[in-house]
């Protein structure tokens, strides 16, 4: 089971929110049957086998083992991934493009850079395991808490420079045996936890 799976296909995403077999795919992060995920939420097994069927012809949840049960024998499933991600290039067409947005200083570009991490690691990840090789990248993850906006301000600056002098030293675009990497820094305010989320409609 891998950790983390990034969903592309629009009918999977589509599967995998629905809010039953969400429900179900969190559940079999350990193999169960329908029977014993029936008695575990409340539900009729054949309702259950129904969602189990389409989360399986979707590549969600995979088959395990067979058990005998009174009798019979039952199908044992487990969850294909830890959790899950949707990809932006779900939604095709409509999805976000960080070429479409021309301010660079806006959540909006934020967003599309964040989303075509995901969607081009989520590629690179399916292709890797594939290959049953490592995927070699490099991530950063810190909070710095500003004592003003001018000092924010400087960061950014010093942050800048920095990247840029560290790009200018190893960045050889002739490269025979060389790979293309992408470099991507965000910093944004962390929410509030106890804040509440705005309503869709309006803006926030």
């Amino acid at each position: 089971m891998r950790s983390v799976e990034v969903i592309e296909r629009p009918e999977a995403a589509a599967a995998a929110l629905d809010p039953i077999r969400a429900r179900l795919l969190a559940e079999l992060s350990e193999p169960a049957s329908a029977s014993a995920l029936a008695e575990r939420i409340g539900m009729p097994r054949q309702k259950v086998n129904y969602h189990l069927h389409t989360l399986e012809a979707h590549g969600l949840v995979r088959f395990v083992e067979e058990r005998p049960r009174r009798g019979l024998k039952e199908r044992v499933l487990v969850a294909t991934a830890g959790s899950y991600v949707v990809s932006p290039g779900a939604l095709g067409a409509a999805s976000v493009d960080p070429s479409r947005t021309r301010d660079r200083l806006s959540a909006d570009y934020a967003i599309a850079l964040a989303a075509r991490v995901i969607r081009e690691l989520g590629l690179l990840a399916r292709r890797a395991a594939q290959a049953r090789l490592r995927l070699p990248v490099l991530a950063l993850d810190a909070e710095i808490r500003f004592r003003s906006p001018a000092e924010r301000a400087q960061f950014a600056a010093e942050l800048t420079d920095a990247v840029t002098r560290l790009a200018a030293r190893y960045h050889d675009g002739a490269a025979p045996d060389g790979r293309a990497y992408r470099l991507m820094l965000a910093a944004h305010p962390i929410p509030a936890p106890d804040q509440p989320e705005p309503d869709s409609e309006e803006s926030p």
